[in-house]
This record gives C-alpha cells, structure tokens and sequence, in this order.
C-alpha cells in the first residue's frame, strides 16, 4: 500500500508541478454587481466595509487585507486557521479545543484557559461582534470576503479590538435563480459537500440556503487502539432573507446552526517524555541537545487510552435594518448567538497510566478532563452614516453587547503522595468525621488509621474535583468617526469612542473524593473554593490621522489610533482566590502608522509601516512561587511591535493574476512585571525578547493562471508560496530565558491546484496538491517540554474537487 501511494504520489507531483506558479491571498468582492467584462478584474472595484460603511480598498486609511469567497475556495482555505497562509500578519495558536486556540496579529493576542478574559483580536460576523474567537474556529462555507483589519480599531470596533479585527461578511441572497453543488475528496477517507440555492421569492423578497458538511478520518494513528484521530465530523446550515420593499430600505434576516464532534487535537510528544519510552509512539529525537531541542516533526503517532475530544454546537440568529432617510443612513443589528462547547482532554499523554498500586511518581499518573461550556450573547448596534457627499462626513453609533457563559470543569487523576498529602487529607477526614478518643488515636498514627479505612493513595486511586465557573460581561459604547476635506485633496481624520465594561464571575471548586485526597492537578479538599467577584472599568479612545490624495488612484495616510481591551480575572479550574481573584485591568495600545496604497484596473499595492505599544498586556505570566511552574493570566506588563508590510495584486495580463505578501514584525518586550507571588529579585524585565508566535518574516507569492481553449473548456492553475520564519510558542520565564522546546522552526508551505472549467466554469473538476514540498512542521508548542501540535497540512496530500453551478 505505502509503494504503491508513493508512486501515484510522485506522479502526481509531477503532473501538477510542470506548469505552476505561486497563490495565496485574495480580493474582494465588486463594489457593483452589474460591470462591464472588461472591468471584472479591476482593482479598482475592490471595496471593504472594514470602516463600517461600503469604500473602495484604496481610499480606506488602514492596514486592510481582503481575501474573497471565490478566491477562499480557490485556495481551498477552508477554515479561520488557514489565514496565517493567506494573511502574512496572522498567526494562530492552536490548542486542544476550539475555546483554547487564539489569533495573533502583528505579533499580539491573547492566549488564555480563563473564561473571564477575552482576546485582543475582535472576530466580527455581519456586524456582531463575537465574545470568543473560537466561535468562529469553524469551517469557511458562506463567505463572501474576510477583511483583516491590522492594529489597534479601537474607534469603530472598539469591543476587544486592541490587536486588530477579523471582519467575516457572508454571501446575500441574489434576485436570480442561482444554486452550486461542490464536494471535495482528499486522501485518508477526507470529504467536504456544500450545496447553496438562492433567488428571489417576490420582487422584493429573496432568500438564499447554504448547507454543509464533512468528514475525516484523521491523519494521526493512535496506536494503543489502532485507530485515526484529529479527525472531524461537522455540518452546518445557514440562511439569509433579505428584504427590499423600497430603494431606501432593506432588512436581512440571518439565521445559522453548526455542529462539530472533533476528535481533536491530541497533542504529539516531538520530544522524549520519559512517561513511556518503550511505546512505538515515542518520538525519534534526542530531546535538547546544547540548547537545541530536536523536535521530531515526523511524529504522527500517539499512545493514548482516553481520546481527546471537542464537541461543538453552535446557533446564531441577526437582523440588520438599513434606512435611508435624506442624507443619512440608519442602522440597527440585533443578533443573539450560543455556543456549547466540550472537551475531553487526554492529560496524561500514555496508555499505561493509573494502573500501578505503586505510588507517584514512581510509576505514570493518569490524569483525564472533561470541560462542558455554554456560552450566550446579545448584542444591539444602532448608527448612523453619512453619504459621503460633503466635505464633512461621519459615522456615529450606540452599541450594547452581553455574554453569560457557564463551564464545569472535572478532573479524574491519580492520587498524589509525593509530599505526605495523604496524612493532610487523613487528618483533615478524621476531625470532621471523629471526636474524642477516637479521633485521639486516629491522629497518633495515621498509617493505622488509613488501614482501618481500607484507603492509600497510589497511582491506581482515582481522585477527582469538578469546578463550577461562570462569568458574565456587560459592554456598551458610544461611538463616532469621520472625515473632514481641508482640500480637495487632503482630509482630516478623526475618531472617539467612550466604552464601559463590567466583568463578574463565580468559581466554586469541590474536591469530590470522600477523603479529601490530592490528585496530580487536583487540590485537596482543604483548598476547595467559593469566590466570586466583579470590575468595572471605562475608557475613553480616539483616533487621528491625515489623508493625502497625492494623484489620481494614489493615497498617503497616517495615523495615530488607541486600542482598548477590556479587563478581566483569571478564572480557570484551579483557580486561587488570593492570586486570581485580583481583577486583570484593561489592555491599552497606542499605535502610530504610516501607508501608501495605489490601485488601477491592474494593480493594487499597499504599503504600511506601524508602531504599537501595548501597556498591560495580558498574558500568561510565569508564577513559580509554590514549587512548581505554572502561568497565571496578569498583566504582565509592556510590549511593542513595529514593522512594514507590503501587499499586492498584479494582473500581469488578462489571463494572469498575481498576489503577494510580506510581514516583516518586531513584537519584542519592553518591560515584564514580576508576578505579586514571585520575590521580585528572581526576575528580569525580560526587555527585548520576543513576544510569542511573532514570527520577524512571513510572506507570500501567489498566482492564478487561466489557460483559454479551443476544445469547450479552460484550464485553471492555482498555487501558492509561503514562508513563516521562526518563532517562539511561549513567553520566556522569569529569569528572561526562554525553554528551548517552544522555538518552532521556520517553515515553506507550495500549495497548488489544477482545474478543469467548462461551459463558463458552470462546472469545474479540479486537482488539490497540499504541501507538495512535504514539509513537516509545528504550529504550536503546548507545554510539558515535549507536546505539539502538529497540523494536516505538515504533510503532503491530494484530493479532487468538483463544482457545479446555475
């Protein structure tokens, strides 16, 4: 079996490799949907609504990145983590469920197990803005563009947009009859189906229905049952009724149902653990030599007896009304959204563990999670916008959003001896359950005492505790932006929003054991919790700028702008009342940017060169004050990012597109507060190292070539190249080094495909080469000092596509 997929490989390879050229990111949708042919390709029609309001790419004056529907599916992206390829300013975090994975831009976003905290980077779906970015971890199968909207947008986004925003518009309804069926087939059993219908209804009603679903084996071989996992099972539905009853009304019902049971993302030992080396899953490395850690990127094995597992189910309801009444437009978004999410989590990383009546740490701890979480929001978005006809023109809005959310938490793990907890626990059971002589004896020899009760504390006594958290957020704002034209070709920028938050939880955790017993992460009934508490915090944050039309489809700008997060508490399963129940106070940045941009029918080219300093950057700080090394979430202190970044799309000719980016990042920094718990002389500002999964380099080189025929078909080639140099995965520790095991080396992703189109692309049958270099690598480093994540795409695979359309 592996010679003969070797050879369809190379063939393959070969086949699809004598004409490619290089693809990636994409363009957006036409800015009318009635244009002349010759005008299909032109740049100059690209518009982005990344200020709230419909504007062509080029005269907006920020750092936008645009990838359409059409050209997401081109590059068969078919998620949010596919952006870190198609965007070189992303990165992604990826962790073992959905609730735990995070974006990064520009070197910035935040990384965090606490439901009580909220990312950096804002994900915004038709204009509602979501409270996790994991809720938009899903698949990609309505879109009609996605804008990444870089740095600080703190004035018009405002809620969590300190990094930057992730704007996700979906695909409207169409007037006339159209539908499409595509079905994609990879290798190791991997299958996607998308069928959508849209048309109208009346004259003034159209509606449209996107259904969806897919299914994968998994590329990772657990070989303590011989069975795939990091798989998936997904489906989903959306639909959209818009309504157009006058040329100054329209109202657009959207409605959305998703679900997903992953068998995943079990982490990989890339370096030896030591917790059971005679496995055929350990990993073929030499662990850290002279600093270096040797991480086995080839690792698809692992040695698991409890499977790790995200259960997803999402549901989402909008209605967006937009009146025009002279020369103003009214908006309202209503939208309510849930989430329920659950993860079964493999802890311990081994199939023999909690086996042995020997004690630990003599002999492998088992230690298994099961985390429920559901998640609600409401949010109301009321503006106005002007049309844009004067010199002066503004956008001004109230905007109100609240999210509950409620997660147990339960971990099942050996019990622990290791420092005499079990005498602790004993003594604890035995003065609340005896009096008198009896309690006398009991306590002068506990050995005894434990015999009597038939109780020991070795790695096969299961322990357990369950935490019950729940969190609730209050936002509302007061907004407005605008422009004022000082010339004909020169206009003032400026911007204000003034934001309340309130942020308050609950945590009690019970240790479930009838002893009391301690368990390997889980705490002794002694230090079972009951805590709850709240903050309140406002903010007032702007921006200015000037904007220069220097010639005709050429611009300069730059900018000043303020980025808010709000704050927060680091509530999580072993959470500490007297450490986390201090409140994280709000995230700020001030961001300086300069940029270019210049667009014709041919070509369009961006150019931004930024400076942001992050005061009160939440991040996971390192606390070693009880003997072991944990992270807690504080405001750890100060960073910066600077850098350049350039982008463009180039029709070389008519047949020939090609796109192009480059990120080149400094996110290093300034100034580490020592956590309160750790002796402020065991730290070091940590000045001028690198903030994690900032890669200095990222970029890529695109290209879609259409081969016209004479036989009743086109050919369509598609391909793309991508660089992200090295990065670190984890913040350095206190003493201002880093842990050698969470450096991911630099990696070249060579995607490509091949298409078939006939009777004017009604139908299209395509070949799919991912990673055709076969270039393994890590996106994440997940802790211990040898887990990682190691993707699909670290591997090369084929698949075929077919679509057909009215």
């Amino acid at each position: 079996m592996n010679t003969k997929r070797s050879i369809i490989s190379k063939a393959v390879t070969l086949a699809m490799t004598s004409g490619l050229l290089v693809s990636a990111h994409t363009y957006a949708q036409e800015a009318e949907p009635a244009q002349a042919p010759d005008d299909d390709k032109s740049f100059e029609q690209i518009v982005v609504t990344s200020q709230k309001r419909v504007q062509s790419i080029s005269d907006v004056p920020v750092a936008v990145s645009v990838l359409r529907g059409d050209q997401i599916e081109s590059a068969f992206a078919n998620n949010v983590e596919n952006l870190q390829a198609l965007v070189p300013s992303v990165s992604f975090r990826k962790g073992t469920t959905t609730r735990n994975s995070a974006l990064t831009v520009r070197g910035i976003g935040t990384i965090s197990f606490s439901i009580a905290a909220e990312p950096s980077v804002a994900t915004v779906v038709d204009g509602v803005v979501l409270g996790r970015s994991g809720q938009a971890f899903a698949d990609l199968y309505d879109v009609d563009r996605i804008e990444v909207l870089r740095g600080p947008q703190g004035t018009l986004f405002g809620k969590n947009a300190s990094a930057g925003v992730v704007n996700i518009t979906t695909k409207d309804p169409t007037q006339e009859l159209t539908g499409s069926l595509s079905t994609e087939f990879y290798q190791d059993n991997e299958y996607r189906m998308k069928g959508t219908v849209s048309g109208g209804l009346t004259d003034e009603l159209s509606a449209s229905l996107t259904v969806f679903q897919g299914k994968f084996d998994g590329y990772i071989k657990n070989v303590y049952n011989n069975e795939m996992v990091n798989g998936y099972d997904r489906e989903g539905a959306r639909a959209v009724v818009l309504y157009e009853p006058a040329d100054d009304l329209t109202v657009k019902f959207i409605s959305e149902f998703y679900s997903a049971d992953d068998d995943c993302c079990a982490d990989l030992e890339g370096l030896p653990s030591g917790r059971n080396p005679d496995s055929e899953a350990a990993p073929n490395s030499d662990g850290i030599v002279d600093g270096v850690a040797d991480i086995d990127l080839d690792q698809r094995q692992i040695d698991h007896d409890f499977e790790s597992r995200t259960i997803d189910d999402h549901a989402a309801f909008s209605v967006q009304v937009d009146k025009t009444v002279g020369d103003y437009t009214y908006t309202s978004i209503t939208a309510q959204r849930s989430w329920e999410n659950t993860e079964y989590r493999e802890g311990d990383f081994t199939s023999i563990a909690g086996d042995s009546n020997e004690p630990v740490f003599g002999a492998p701890f088992q230690l298994h999670d099961v985390g429920p979480q559901e998640w609600s929001q409401f949010s109301q978005e009321f503006r106005v916008a002007s049309n844009l006809s004067g010199p002066f023109n503004f956008l001004a809005g109230l905007f109100y959003w609240n999210m509950d959310s409620e997660r147990s938490f339960t971990r099942d793990a050996s019990c622990q001896n290791n420092a005499g907890q079990l005498d602790a626990a004993l003594t604890n059971y035995a003065e609340n359950n005896l009096s008198g002589d009896d309690l006398t004896t009991a306590l002068s020899d506990l050995g005894a005492y434990a015999d009597s009760l038939g109780v020991s504390c070795n790695a096969n006594d299961i322990v357990s505790a369950t935490a019950y958290m729940s969190t609730e957020f209050n936002n509302w704002a007061l907004y407005g932006d605008g422009t004022y034209d000082l010339s004909d070709d020169m206009r003032l920028i400026f911007g204000l929003r003034y934001t309340d938050d309130e942020v308050s939880y609950t945590h009690r955790r019970v240790n479930n054991d009838e002893y009391g017993r301690t368990g390997v992460g889980v705490r002794p009934a002694t230090l079972d919790t009951d805590a709850a508490g709240s903050v309140d915090e406002t903010n007032l944050s702007g921006r200015v700028g000037i904007q220069y039309d220097i010639a005709k489809g050429q611009m300069i700008y730059g900018t000043y702008s303020q980025g808010y997060k709000g704050p927060g508490f680091n509530v999580y399963y072993n959470f500490n009342p007297e450490n986390d129940g201090r409140p994280i106070g709000a995230e700020e940045s001030d961001a300086y940017e300069i940029g270019y941009k210049y667009a014709s029918r041919d070509l369009l080219l961006n150019v931004a060169v930024f400076s942001t300093d992050i005061e009160g950057f939440q991040a996971n700080n390192f606390d070693c004050s009880d003997g072991a090394c944990i992270t807690r979430l504080t405001n750890a202190g100060n960073v910066t990012t600077q850098g350049v970044e350039l982008d463009f799309m180039y029709n070389a000719t008519d047949n020939l597109t090609l796109i192009g980016g480059v990120a080149y990042t400094k996110a290093e920094i300034d100034e580490f507060n020592c956590p309160a718990e750790v002796d402020a002389d065991a730290c070091t500002d940590r000045s001028g190292l690198d903030v994690p999964f900032s890669p200095d380099l990222k970029y890529s080189l695109s290209a879609e070539y259409i081969m016209e025929t004479e036989y009743g078909f086109d050919i369509y080639y598609n391909a793309s190249y991508i660089y992200t140099d090295e990065q670190y995965s984890d913040l350095p520790g206190n003493t201002g080094e880093f842990n050698a095991a969470s450096l991911l080396p630099d990696y070249t992703m060579v995607n490509a495909s091949v298409g078939m189109s006939f009777k004017d692309d009604a139908f299209r049958v395509s070949l799919i080469a991912k990673n055709l270099l076969d270039e393994s690598y890590a996106t994440t480093y997940s802790g211990d000092n040898f887990r990682y994540q190691i993707p699909r795409d670290a591997d090369r695979y084929f698949g075929v596509a077919f679509k057909a359309q009215f």
